[in-house]
């Protein structure tokens, strides 16, 4: 049974309404609330719903289910959901006097405006913004890259910032934005072309007891040939004229050559020291990254190699790899170690080589990573930090394949991240007879208790590390390749 609902001018931004469609999905064959952007009319009609005529600030809310009972309760649970965010938006409001972005820029000098609007719509709020003197990051994607320099460009001549677009994981002064997890504060400024990867060592440096100043993201096109690292070159500006940072360390996915090299030209000019760890096949994973910050400032505690010790053998089990990943950045690593130590393709939806690309829907045969939150696995579902579903499935299907030999996951915590990560996996990991190896990404302040997330899994029989290269590494061990 299908039933739609459009409420006219109903904006709700993209990760509340994801968590909406979480909590109403349980039980039905489908579940889409979203604003009614292009793609997301598109989607409805693909799941055979007949919608009116209809407007990006338009919400569409759109159940399939298998009887009344359950269409009904779903719908219950959307108004329930969308009840209690707009109750906590008001307490919070209430409580801390919040008024709209552009009033606090104009009559109280607000830093930042956090744009999380539909694409199309992102540029228009982000020029307001920076004329009222605010830095901008941008969560929304689907801006053109002509915009996303003319913003950079606007900001740049007022000595501003702009964060994305695309950009889903920042801490600015302790406060976390988007993604983000909870650490301690320190000296150690981070820029990140990478929203996982930023969590991954933040989390990595708080678990060795060093804190952050700052976690400034650039979104994932920021280092392209095109956008030349334009918000990139600012964030070191700034981060040098930083009083709380003592030391700028510059984490990545693989970016253009002639970008990467223009940045260490301007890093070598700074008098602060950068660390520069990015992903490719000439840079460091994050782990290593990690190693080299607390090398540094003379830390010398690494809590993950701790972990090698004590995850125990599993023998050599034969077959393949399957990774299954909610984090980009963390799938792009893996895959990096992967290819390095087997010297044969690494298939996947986001692949190191073009040849190498594998239908995310599809089995595999041999080595392959899925990275879930790709944009196309995200159409018209809620991010997989959020809701963990397709992997689960997936990770059943693996379970069941006898090509496969060992099962790679990453486990992300924090804002933003479903509040019961352990609990929703580990029906399907207690399962599996082939070795599971997840890398937890989390801090012991995070929402969702990291300790508890971590003994959840390992007693569904998965072994978990805090680095995501040390349970690859593991993983591969477990395969029997060579290192």
């Amino acid at each position: 049974m299908r039933r739609i609902e459009i409420r006219p001018g109903f904006y709700r931004d993209s990760v509340s309404l994801m968590q909406v469609s979480q909590r109403a999905g349980v039980g039905i064959d489908g579940a889409l609330v979203a604003m009614a952007t292009p793609l997301n009319v598109e989607l409805a009609i693909q799941m055979g719903f007949v919608l009116p005529p209809t407007s990006p600030n338009d919400l569409i809310i759109a159940i399939d289910a298998p009887n009344q009972e359950s269409l009904s309760h779903a719908f219950d649970v959307v108004e329930e959901v969308l009840e209690e965010q707009l109750r906590k938006s008001r307490e919070q409001s209430l409580e801390s006097g919040i008024t709209p972005a552009r009033t606090l820029g104009r009559t109280q000098g607000a830093g930042i405006a956090l744009i999380s609007v539909p694409g199309e719509f992102a540029f228009i709020d982000a020029v307001d913004a920076l004329e009222n003197d605010m830095n901008v990051m941008i969560f929304s994607d689907n801006v053109t890259v002509q915009d996303e320099i003319l913003l950079k460009d606007i900001a740049l001549s007022r000595d501003l910032l702009v964060m994305g677009p695309d950009c889903g994981t920042a801490i600015i002064g302790g406060v976390g934005l988007g993604f983000a997890n909870v650490v301690s504060p320190g000296s150690v400024g981070i820029i990140a072309a990478s929203g996982t990867g930023a969590q991954h060592l933040t989390t990595l440096l708080d678990h060795a007891g060093v804190g952050i100043s700052h976690c400034i993201g650039l979104g994932g096109r920021d280092l392209s040939s095109a956008v030349a690292g334009r918000s990139a070159k600012q964030a070191l500006a700034l981060l040098e004229a930083d009083e709380h940072t003592d030391l700028i360390v510059f984490v990545s996915k693989p970016a253009a050559a002639e970008v990467a090299e223009s940045l260490q030209n301007v890093a070598h000019a700074m008098k602060k020291k950068v660390i520069f760890g990015l992903l490719g096949s000439t840079g460091s994973d994050i782990t290593e990254t990690a190693e080299k910050v607390l090398d540094e400032i003379g830390v010398t505690d690494r809590p993950w190699v701790n972990e090698v010790a004590t995850a125990g053998s599993t023998g050599s089990t034969g077959g393949s790899l399957r990774a299954l990943f909610a984090g980009g950045t963390l799938c792009d690593e893996a895959m990096l170690i992967a290819s390095k130590r087997t010297r044969v393709p690494i298939f996947s939806n986001i692949p190191l080589e073009k040849e190498w690309l594998l239908d995310p829907f599809g089995p595999a045969t041999s080595h392959a990573f899925i990275d879930f939150g790709d944009d196309a696995m995200t159409v018209g579902r809620a991010h997989p930090m959020i809701d963990s579903k397709l992997r689960i499935e997936r990770l059943a299907k693996e379970v069941n394949d006898p090509s496969c030999g060992v099962i790679l996951m990453d486990v992300v915590l924090g804002h933003g991240a479903t509040s019961t990560p352990g609990e929703e996996l580990s029906a399907a990991i207690s399962e599996s007879s082939k070795p599971i190896f997840i890398s937890l990404i989390g801090t012991t302040l995070d929402p969702q208790n990291f300790e508890r997330q971590k003994a959840i899994l390992a007693q569904a029989g998965a072994r978990v590390f805090l680095s995501n290269a040390y349970a690859t590494h593991a993983a591969l061990d477990a395969l029997g390749v060579p290192r």
